[in-house]
């Protein structure tokens, strides 16, 4: 491609409201361009970039035996009551209606029609295993998008979902999208680590989340310094201190005027947050929750979501249910004697003797409460790990980092199969729900993950798989017969080997040049300047720092070397 017709609007200035490294370079490159807040066009750049992480996806995908389908974006609300997730989903779904008054959504995700799909055509066990994916626009009205494309309202997918006999099978095919994934990963050059994940409104037994660590990622990630496990915050555990065997004190009520918080409160009672228990209060659906967990600790509210069976919306209650509940002013809140129509009780809590708790009576707290005695409720896992806990694995110290999502697979059971009649007549006869799974991809957030990795001072530095171009030839000024035809030459002799060369025919100085190959991340660069006259060129690779000095009739053999030691076909 000539770069004197291309699309390409790079900038030389941050934009400013571009937060993260990934965005800005996006922009600046020319890939993106903002049209409304979370929703972008991708110019011709970003659609080359985009493309071939596709065709990455598409490759190990059908190496595994799935089935490339796609799904209509404009999705009928029946398929979503017959799972009972029209609702559910929330207000992050984007919903329509026709003409005539039927509503619509425009898909945030497509179990349902998958589902739909395969229960009007597999009827028999001999049909299965079966996986279908597609590479497809979803849509979702995210309640503050940012960071580019790392969070929109629009974006590009890959989902997968696999219909089995059997748990056998599901198991197979859930390795088989798990191995699918590590090898996609490892294409894109993308350091990342699969985490144990909760699997939230898709529902299901188990699911893995391959996590990118970065600064600037929206998750916070549990790792062990010991051993491989790993898993979100959302999901994570941590082991349970020794039950305390301390003798149980008589309860003892303490007045503590103005004392709300758990800072104060141990303070006041000259002791260790640890020895304090809180008391959270929120709302789910309309149902009053009370969480118990350790005055250091936080509440994990997806646990506790999940406990109740899933909520559309959780939060923090407000005062007057606070006061409703417990009869008492805001910060005295405590689980003796309190009316709400869940009560959880973390399990550090039960192994604990002789806490301090709130009173449920304004200006006072409890101490020497225990649990089994003085209090009862649903005892579990609702705090969150914390950095130092100790791994449930092998005992070692756990860390806690930042990453972003690049990929999430699901297992999904029967959850959909079943309440959209999606069956098979096993070897038997008898009519079975199939087992599903579900995998996807982000592609655009993939893609963001890679540039958040492999950038630096000058632009992004493109693994050589995805670069939109594979080399860019320079000639240092275009006025001189010389600089230009060898240039056009070694051009046209690239392309016809199947490289994807760009050629900066702009009548602009060299520098200005090289600044824009910089920036656009392009891996080789071929610089045709003063030393062709003895019939050499400079050849540049956009990660290091160095140049060499090559013959013209060494060019495309060099290119090629670095296809071969980046394991890239050509071509």
């Amino acid at each position: 491609m000539r770069m004197s017709k291309m699309l390409m609007p790079t900038l030389k200035e941050i934009p400013s409201d571009a937060e993260i490294t990934s965005h800005q370079l996006m922009l600046r490159a020319g890939m993106i361009r903002k049209m409304a807040s979370g929703i972008y066009n991708q110019l011709p750049m970003g659609i080359r970039v985009f493309r071939k992480v596709e065709d990455i996806i598409r490759e190990e995908m059908n190496a595994k035996g799935a089935q490339e389908i796609s799904c209509a974006l404009l999705v009928p609300a029946e398929l979503w009551q017959e799972s009972g997730r029209w609702d559910v989903m929330g207000p992050e779904m984007f919903r329509l209606k026709d003409r005539n008054g039927r509503d619509y959504c425009l898909g945030p995700t497509h179990e349902e029609t998958f589902t739909h799909i395969v229960r009007n055509e597999i009827t028999s066990y001999k049909q299965l295993p079966l996986n279908l994916y597609q590479i497809e626009t979803k849509f979702r009205d995210e309640r503050r998008p940012r960071f580019g494309v790392m969070r929109t309202r629009n974006f590009t997918m890959k989902d997968a979902y696999s219909f089995d006999a059997d748990q056998e099978g599901l198991d197979k095919s859930y390795n088989d999208m798990f191995d699918a994934y590590t090898r996609i990963f490892a294409r894109c050059e993308l350091d990342n680590s699969p985490v144990q994940a909760d699997s939230g409104a898709m529902g299901g037994s188990a699911s893995a989340e391959f996590m990118v660590k970065s600064e600037v990622g929206e998750d916070e990630i549990v790792f062990c310094s010991g051993c491989d496990y790993a898993a979100n915050i959302e999901k994570a555990v941590s082991v349970n201190h020794e039950p305390c065997k301390e003798e149980m004190l008589e309860l003892e009520e303490v007045e503590t005027p103005e004392i709300k918080t758990i800072e104060d409160l141990h303070k006041f009672m000259n002791t260790d947050a640890s020895k304090c228990a809180k008391t959270l209060i929120f709302d789910a659906d309309g149902k009053s929750v009370a969480v118990v967990v350790r005055g250091d600790r936080d509440v994990n509210e997806t646990k506790v979501a999940n406990a109740i069976g899933g909520a559309v919306e959780f939060e923090l209650a407000s005062e007057d249910t606070i006061k409703t509940v417990t009869g008492a002013e805001v910060g005295f809140a405590g689980p003796i004697g309190i009316k709400t129509d869940y009560l959880f009780i973390d399990q550090e809590v039960v192994d604990q003797r002789n806490v301090i708790i709130g009173a449920n009576k304004t200006g006072y707290h409890i101490q020497n409460a225990n649990f089994g005695r003085d209090f009862e409720g649903q005892v579990g896992d609702f705090r969150n790990v914390q950095e130092g806990d100790k791994c449930p694995k092998c005992g070692e110290s756990l860390e806690i980092m930042r990453g972003v999502e690049v990929g999430h697979i699901f297992k999904l059971g029967t959850k959909y199969s079943e309440a959209m009649g999606a069956t098979f007549l096993d070897q038997n006869g008898k009519s079975q729900p199939m087992i599903m799974g579900c995998y996807g991809i982000g592609v655009e957030r993939t893609v963001a993950a890679v540039i958040e990795q492999h950038h630096d001072e000058n632009g992004i530095i493109w693994p050589l798989a995805l670069a939109p171009y594979h080399v860019v030839v320079v000639p240092v000024n275009v006025k001189k017969e010389e600089h230009l035809e060898n240039a056009e030459k070694i051009y046209n002799e690239l392309q016809a080997a199947g490289v994807e060369v760009l050629l900066d025919d702009r009548n602009e100085r060299a520098g200005f040049k090289f600044k824009d190959s910089d920036l656009l991340g392009i891996p080789m660069r071929i610089t045709v300047g003063k030393d062709i006259v003895d019939g050499k060129v400079e050849f540049k690779l956009r990660k290091e720092a160095d140049k060499e000095i090559i013959s013209v009739d060494e060019v495309l053999d060099r290119v090629k070397a670095e296809f071969v030691k980046n394991n890239v076909k050509l071509g």
